[in-house]
């Protein structure tokens, strides 16, 4: 795994001074410990950070194609580049190195474009075609690996891995867009549409973008998308069998690797799943990590435990407490934007711990968003199943009144919580599920800022973009359409966000088997039955890991990686939570209602509300502000 950066003028070719470019990939040297390297030609300049997996002796970036034509500095790992390799070998190719680098260099030039669509792995890269006179920007199908532009003052468009490597770059402006602010509040982290400073974007996932010397950037185009439309028949046992066929190749090509290698263990689902078939193709113990907590209902080591000595791995466990709050800093300087998913603390943990023991791991990630597995996704299904009963004349005024009237009880027990559900059912299924994926709703956000910070939003709305994309996905239910949104906007905005800052500032390179493409689109096209049953999500993973794991780890409630830290706010770190309302940062943009920030903040502490998540997104967003160099 690596860091990359560079720049490009889009207008008449000026030299690009290489110190400059050097300096962007010095800021991603935990990307890559192991290497660095800098190229420029005339009005092009890339350069990269190496964290060597395959290859290690050779492979260096930038490289340049045998005939000249072509320099590519890239981030990730193709999985079935050696199959690729034997093609292009046929068709004429020659290779230099024994590495993945090269082979994109040489699917490049006999496939162009078209090229991506053979590449089965994680990527971001940039690619330089001095034929062409432009330079590819590309991005893998999920997001997995990520990449930040930037269109600059005199002309250039400057791409680095993270907003780190462009801010860098003199010539970037450091203004707050404010609608990132309100997608912030939101969600709990900027999602890929949007970046905390105006003229930064990413480019999204599945997408290219083809620039130009003496030509504007032209919009990016998209070359891959996960289709929901279509059903795939066959008996549960056939389904399950072809399943099992994917999840055995997707794990074993992820296996490949020419320095250690282990896996990060839950003791859940997706993680158990991983290191069953981990274990089941390899000779040795398989080195796993988990990671516990000091609040004893949410610590998840004795599953992790149980796991370990089922398939006989190598495990290895620690603990993340309230004194760990003092790394805020340290994950606000990971991640560079506000990020406030509370996870990310241990997430980053468990990277650390698995650091000290390979230099590659393994996750469950992505089979949530494939196969139907978050609470939210099953209640969903079911308020689908009453918006096709009742129509929506009689949805609205009815569950509408009755859920403003319902008590916000977070105090309660579950079933007594309905005030969430009914508010939803009020709305049709793409707004009430962007409701039930939300942190912050927008009538809270309306609340909590001030009047000069909501007259700058001028009526935007964080949640369209995320109905836009429900309503626009190529799919047939209600269900299908929530997927769809989750892997398009939640997944990379947050999930695979997560993984890969807090793996790359550890230089650990993060592999993500279930989020292998043919594994996801066969994933797409199940039936409704064999992705949720009663409240059982993830029916047919479940129903075909039983081969491997026991019943108490598969059918136990999802517990999810969740950090204490409401009990945290009201305990050790109270004095945190008071001192929201009069942080420095945030107390001098002005953007936010000074007394309603504290009555937030009192009512927590003394139980009568649960305010945690939003109280972690004001610390982690002041903390992100400092960091940027920012007050307003």
């Amino acid at each position: 795994m690596c860091g990359i950066a560079g720049i490009f003028h889009c207008g008449t070719p000026k030299p690009v001074d290489p110190e400059r470019v050097a300096r962007m990939t010095d800021a991603l040297a935990h990307r890559g410990p192991d290497g660095s390297g800098v190229w420029t030609g005339p009005g092009v300049g890339l350069g990269h950070r190496r964290l060597s997996i395959i290859d290690i002796a050779g492979s260096p970036q930038p490289m340049h194609s045998a005939d000249g034509r072509a320099a590519i500095v890239f981030n990730g790992e193709i999985y079935n580049f050696r199959e690729l390799r034997r093609e292009l070998e046929a068709g004429g190719a020659q290779f230099r190195t024994d590495g993945d680098t090269e082979v994109i260099l040489a699917a490049w030039s006999r496939w162009g474009v078209e090229c991506l669509a053979r590449l089965h792995g994680m990527f971001a890269f940039a690619l330089y075609d001095a034929r062409r006179r432009e330079l590819v920007l590309a991005r893998d199908r999920l997001g997995v690996k990520p990449l930040f532009t930037a269109q600059l003052s005199d002309g250039s468009v400057a791409f680095a891995s993270e907003l780190k490597g462009l801010l860098a770059h003199p010539l970037l402006r450091r203004e707050v867009d404010p609608l990132a602010i309100d997608d912030y509040l939101a969600w709990g982290y900027v999602p890929d549409h949007r970046s905390i400073l105006k003229g930064v974007g990413k480019l999204a996932a599945g997408h290219y973008q083809v620039l130009r010397h003496e030509a504007p950037p032209p919009p990016p185009v998209q070359w891959w998308d996960v289709d929901f439309s279509h059903r795939r028949s066959g008996s549960t046992a056939d389904l399950s069998a072809e399943l099992l066929h994917h999840m055995r190749e997707a794990v074993g090509s992820r296996m490949v690797a020419d320095v250690p290698l282990g896996a990060f263990l839950s003791g859940g689902v997706d993680s158990s799943s991983v290191v069953a078939l981990m274990a089941e193709s390899s000779r040795d113990p398989v080195s796993t990590c988990s990671i516990g907590f000091d609040v004893a209902e949410l610590d998840e080591t004795r599953h992790a435990e149980k796991v370990a000595r089922l398939f006989g791995t190598d495990h290895h466990a620690r603990s993340v407490d309230p004194d760990d709050f003092a790394a805020a800093d340290r994950i606000a300087s990971m991640f560079d934007e506000p990020f406030a998913d509370a996870s990310a603390l241990p997430t980053w943990r468990v990277c650390q711990l698995a650091r000290e023991h390979v230099t590659v791991a393994l996750s469950g990630d992505g089979a949530d968003e494939a196969f139907a597995g978050y609470r939210r996704q099953v209640f969903h299904a079911r308020e689908e199943q009453a918006r096709a009963v009742l129509p929506g004349a009689l949805r609205g005024p009815m569950f509408g009144a009755l859920g403003a009237a319902w008590p916000k009880a977070d105090w309660a027990p579950r079933p007594l919580r309905a005030k969430a559900t009914l508010l939803s059912l009020a709305r049709d299924g793409a707004e009430g599920y962007a409701r039930a994926v939300g942190v912050v709703p927008a009538e809270m956000r309306a609340r909590l800022y001030a009047d000069s910070f909501a007259g700058r939003l001028d009526g935007y709305r964080a949640e369209d973009a995320f109905v836009r994309t429900m309503r626009a996905a190529p799919a047939r239910s209600g269900l299908d359409r929530a997927q769809y949104a989750d892997l398009k906007f939640w997944l990379p905005g947050d999930i695979l966000t997560k993984v890969d800052r807090t793996s790359m500032d550890v230089s650990l390179e993060a592999r993500e088997p279930l989020l292998d493409h043919r594994l996801i689109e066969f994933a797409a096209q199940l039936p409704l039955r064999q992705r949720i049953r009663g409240r059982q999500g993830k029916w047919l993973l479940k129903h075909t890991m039983r081969r491997y794991l026991p019943d108490d780890v598969l059918f136990r409630p999802k517990q999810g990686f969740v950090t204490p830290i409401a009990q945290w706010l009201r305990g050790p770190l109270a004095g945190e939570a008071r001192a929201i309302a009069t942080g420095a940062r945030l107390a001098r943009t002005g953007w936010f209602d000074a007394a309603q920030l504290s009555r937030i903040a009192e009512a927590h502490i003394a139980g009568r509300a649960d305010n945690s998540r939003l109280l972690w997104q004001l610390l982690m967003l002041d903390r992100s502000l400092d960091r940027l160099g920012i007050s307003g």
